[in-house]
């Protein structure tokens, strides 16, 4: 099996729970704290070893994939007025990993979103991130599931537990321990798309990563649209695990999501606190609140 080299980021979303503000600007593009929402998502990547990012924005938004692009005029204002500490930050936003994107012309589903990259991907496995997900801990969520899918040579989806009353809301897996590891390892047997709760197999969710082998195109292919008219990921991961084995990791760290109001403001308390800029003030702030 090839080494995964490259990771798919669906950033097509129109952000409609964060309107008025994603009227004008993409959803990815709402900053916690001075980052827009996909660098860390693109940062993640970057920390994980890989070498290319596959963007898919919808069509006309231009400004996801700018963002890691030079912008001349800029730097060169930056150089005028000797800024060299914002010029360097610039400057290394467009040169920490190789940006391309492919636009998604109607809202048909992750599945879709997928599918449509698949000429760039050259017949090799590749990381999936969804770009609403941020994830925080000592190693980066993608790089665990990286490590396993180098030891199983095969698909891998992060999981984790949420409470029974959430499991509508995300996909869902069926497990069982995997053979001979430790307890946050299991093998998928099956997934189920945001199931009634009575129908969850389990309460362990996938929060968007995944390594997937190129198989899922050939399974994305063989899937009619589901729920909504769209294409469901989840469908083709079921069509997948019928000719090969499927993985799910419990991964370490803290995941939020940042499509999430109350999540995406717990985001940027918690990176505003590690911020070296203003990390100690805005601490020493909400110590004087009264709550």
């Amino acid at each position: 099996m090839k080494r995964v080299r490259q990771a798919v980021i669906p950033a097509a979303g129109l952000g409609t729970r964060f309107l008025p503000a994603t009227k004008a600007i993409p959803k990815a593009m709402l900053p916690i704290v001075d980052k827009p929402t996909i660098q860390y998502v693109v940062e993640e990547v970057v920390q994980s070893g890989l070498e290319r990012v596959i963007l898919v924005p919808a069509l006309g938004q231009d400004e996801i994939e700018d963002h890691f692009q030079h912008n001349d005029r800029l730097e060169q204002r930056l150089r005028e007025l000797r800024k060299d500490e914002a010029l360097r930050v610039v400057e290394e936003i467009a040169e920490m990993v190789s940006v391309s994107s492919v636009y998604q012309k109607e809202p048909l589903g992750l599945g879709h979103a997928v599918l449509i990259t698949q000429a760039l991907l050259e017949e090799e496995p590749f990381a999936v991130l969804l770009g609403d997900d941020i994830f925080t801990g000592e190693v980066p969520c993608l790089k665990q599931l990286l490590d396993v899918y180098e030891s199983c040579q095969a698909s891998v989806v992060a999981v984790m537990e949420v409470p029974p009353d959430a499991v509508s809301r995300y996909g869902v897996v069926a497990v069982e321990p995997a053979e001979g590891s430790d307890d946050r390892l299991y093998r998928v047997r099956d997934v189920v798309e945001k199931p009634a709760l009575e129908d969850a197999p389990s309460n362990l969710i996938i929060p968007g990563r995944y390594i997937l082998t190129p198989g899922i195109f050939e399974a994305l292919g063989a899937i009619q649209p589901g729920a909504g008219g769209e294409i469901q990921l989840t469908d083709a991961l079921k069509v997948l695990m019928k000719t090969e084995p499927m993985y799910a990791y419990r991964f370490h760290g803290v995941r939020y999501d940042a499509g999430n109001k109350l999540e995406y403001l717990m985001a940027t308390v918690q990176y505003a606190l590690e911020h070296p800029d203003v990390g100690e003030e805005f601490r020493s702030y909400l110590k004087g609140l009264r709550l």
